[in-house]
């Protein structure tokens, strides 16, 4: 129950522990006439599967503390300004049942962020103006051995929600193959993801060695209509399955978490028998609650099962040894990894082999 307070405030019990929310009523999707404290509700409503998908893990902030109104754009990691940001420490002055969990950056450097535990912290963030939360695949007890694999697939210009669907009902007859289950949920945009939780014995490296091996037997079973192409104009009409997801310090953005568009979209968990028939525009803060109440958290059993990830690292193997694949370049601001090949965009490095007329 919200009770008035000091000014514009007002202060919500969130689990037993007491949320103030400032300025409530301040538009946060005003395309769709939502506010605030409509932002906060929703995280509220769906605490449950949010927390299962952040439970103790280290959570980067994407923060919209002026809503996701026309023209409002997000900072990005080349320096490119903007007035929504990712928040990766802990801020200042969180209250004291904010937990945190101490990462490291592939610089080497390191930040505390923050690990959600329990609703209040969900309306904590929200009041922050966090739109969404993109949790990093470890937890807190052991930060350097993620226990998720995540397969994104990414529909390119030319392709769409309905590709990215056929992809995925391959992916999971490859799972299937493997025993193994996957949790499939929108992006919250054009993409799918799909989850499988793993036993956390093996490093980054090794688990995005994993990723670029499914994505290299999902091409070789879908010719013409899967890439792992990094450079965009390799990829074609495709649709991407961006292995790059599980590099350190990269984020997917969590089950039940807003995408910053306009008509406030939700990556949404849907069914394997529903994905075909679902239209992710209908996945949305005004109608995700409803969804929830009905038919609960699609990921409920996610964490039941632990999967041994070494038949896929046996796949890169083999992709090494028999077909010459070796890896694939990571993102332009990782550091440069042994093995990985010139991270030069191939037009440019034609370019620059040209011979010079003398």
């Amino acid at each position: 129950m919200a009770t008035a307070s000091r000014g514009e405030s007002v202060e919500i019990d969130v689990g037993g522990q007491v949320v103030r929310v400032s300025n409530p009523d301040k538009p946060y999707f005003p395309a769709v006439g939502l506010t605030k404290i409509e932002i906060v509700r929703y995280y509220i409503a769906v605490a449950d599967g949010l927390l299962r998908a952040l439970h103790w893990r280290p959570t980067t902030l994407e923060r919209w503390p002026g809503g996701v109104i026309e023209g409002a754009t997000l900072a990005q990691r080349d320096g490119t300004k903007g007035e929504a940001f990712y928040q990766k420490r802990v801020p200042k002055n969180a209250p004291p049942y904010i937990q945190t969990a101490r990462i490291a950056f592939p610089s080497g450097r390191t930040a505390d962020e923050v690990c959600p535990t329990e609703p209040a912290v969900l309306a904590w963030a929200a009041n922050l103006g966090t739109i969404t939360f993109h949790p990093w695949p470890v937890r807190r007890d052991d930060t350097e051995h993620p226990d998720e694999l995540r397969i994104d697939l990414d529909p390119q210009p030319g392709t769409e929600f309905s590709g990215a669907v056929e992809v995925a009902g391959v992916a999971r007859e490859m799972l299937a193959e493997l025993g193994w289950v996957g949790w499939p949920k929108t992006s919250g945009g054009r993409g799918v993801h799909i989850y499988v939780r793993i036993r956390p014995r093996w490093t980054f490296t090794q688990v995005r060695y994993a990723a670029i091996a499914f994505g290299r037997e999902l091409e070789r079973r879908m010719p013409g209509q899967v890439t792992t192409a990094w450079w965009k104009e390799q990829r074609g009409e495709k649709i991407f399955v961006d292995y790059n997801q599980n590099a350190r310090d990269r984020t997917i953005a969590s089950a039940y978490s807003v995408r910053a568009r306009a008509h406030a979209p939700v990556s949404t968990p849907v069914r394997w028998d529903e994905l075909p028939d679902v239209d992710p525009h209908d996945f949305t803060v005004q109608t995700v609650p409803a969804r929830f109440a009905e038919l609960g958290d699609l990921h409920a059993g996610i964490d039941e099962v632990a999967v041994d990830l070494t038949p896929l690292l046996e796949w890169w193997e083999r992709d090494e040894a028999d077909r010459g694949l070796g890896d694939l370049p990571y993102p332009p601001d990782h550091p440069k990894m042994a093995g990985e090949p010139a991270r030069v965009q191939p037009s440019r490095a034609r370019k620059e082999n040209q011979p010079t007329e003398s």
